[in-house]
């Protein structure tokens, strides 16, 4: 199924750094082109380049089937992405979505974070716009609701422990003045709030992720914040992580939008703003960074979630604004491929915001305006020979910009 594309939700990549959207100067420049002498193009052709997206193939599951601590990062020069003479192309296996809650009327809005409790197999749904949390069997069956009578009221990411214990961040409220970490125990009952204090922006801080890591230390990043604060097992300010950066020629603290740590408490602290990973040991020592800003193939525009696949060795990074999912080798960092795109059929997303990785190596997007949460699989990769450089002009296939010799 091919997602459509109207011409009101196209976008342009206008820089390396970030996508405008497609109205007076696009238009201008369409027209300029249309009316130039050398423009040629059949009708029949229109359509927009799908290589520009991703390379995807889409299955489908049978309905009885598979239902620095704080310090300075050595600078090093900017590799560019370079297109590859060959790519791998993934095949990715559509599994369900996840779009309603106890009732069949019950439709989710705004779903912005997704996780899964392993130990007993349940998912849960951070469903933003109704400001509440919603629990499903592994095969997306409904089971509970945590809402303000639970003591959740505007819920944003959220982590669950080796023992079921869940790390709520929550924003502002009118019945709390500050953000907070709301911790359940694993029968889902309130116990405390963690409210931040101690390090400079306290009081100002909006909680977006939290990562539990080694000796239960507790990882938050907040919204616009630069760095990531670091919690004692009791809630107390230990100490920051922020690592610093280049960005057009500007040295700064890296915005931190996204806190994971994998199985082995490797800690991956993802910034927006830089469109980078920055990668520490259990010990928070500096191992590497990996991606680059931009808006093409390969690279990052507004990353927004990241996870990781340990029995494959690969990290997702999702990117709220070219709609894709990327991912990149564990070891290095170095890229494999991407899929995605925008669009409203299966495997097509419209700002993503969070991806998780669970046990069967299924991978669970929160699909924010789509209003839904995809659950995908890769089935496996072929590798292709890229196609030969041609000169592409968005929206339409490659033409000549000038015409053969006897042509008009």
């Amino acid at each position: 199924m091919k997602a459509k594309f109207p011409i009101s939700n196209f976008f342009l990549p206008i820089s390396n750094f970030q996508f405008l959207p497609f109205p007076i100067f696009s238009l201008l420049f369409f027209l300029s082109y249309f009316l130039s002498p050398n423009f040629q193009f059949p009708i029949s052709n229109f359509h927009p380049p799908i290589s520009n997206f991703f390379s995807l193939t889409i299955s489908y599951a049978e309905e009885a089937g598979e239902a620095g601590k704080t310090g300075e990062i050595e600078e090093t020069e900017e590799e560019p992405v370079s297109a590859p003479k060959t790519r791998l192309t993934p095949n990715v296996l559509h599994l369900f979505d996840l779009r309603e809650g106890m009732e069949s009327n019950d439709r989710l809005s705004y779903p912005s974070s997704v996780s899964v409790d392993e130990s007993n197999r349940e998912i849960y749904l951070v469903d933003s716009g109704h400001g509440r949390i919603i629990i499903y069997t592994e095969d997306g069956y409904p089971l509970y609701v945590l809402d303000k009578d639970n003591g959740v009221e505007a819920p944003a990411g959220l982590w669950i422990d080796g023992k079921g214990y869940v790390y709520l961040c929550q924003a502002r409220t009118g019945g709390e003045d500050k953000g907070r970490i709301s911790i359940f125990d694993p029968c889902l009952r309130w116990i405390r709030d963690i409210f931040f204090k101690g390090f400079d922006g306290a009081d100002e801080f909006r909680p977006r992720t939290v990562a539990l890591g080694k000796d239960k230390k507790i990882y938050v990043s907040g919204d616009g914040f630069k760095g990531v604060v670091v919690l004692d097992k009791d809630g107390a300010f230990s100490h920051m992580i922020s690592p610093q950066d280049v960005l057009l020629g500007i040295k700064d603290k890296a915005d931190i939008c996204a806190v994971y740590i994998d199985g082995s408490n490797r800690i991956y602290l993802l910034s927006e703003g830089y469109g980078r990973v920055y990668v520490y040991d259990k010990n928070e020592d500096f191992l590497f960074r990996f991606g680059q800003k931009g808006g093409s193939t390969g690279k990052l525009s507004r990353p927004r979630g990241l996870g990781v696949d340990e029995t494959r060795n690969w990290i997702y990074v999702v990117d709220y604004l070219r709609h894709t999912i990327t991912v990149y080798k564990y070891e290095n960092g170095q890229y494999l491929f991407e899929f995605g795109g925008q669009g409203w059929g299966p495997g097509w997303f419209q700002y993503p915001t969070y991806i998780y990785i669970d046990h069967m190596q299924r991978i669970l997007v929160a699909d924010l305006f789509n209003q839904r949460v995809q659950v995908v699989k890769i089935t496996g990769l072929k590798t292709v020979r890229a196609a030969e450089e041609e000169t592409l002009v968005p929206g339409f296939l490659p033409v000549k910009l000038t015409p053969e010799k006897g042509e008009r």
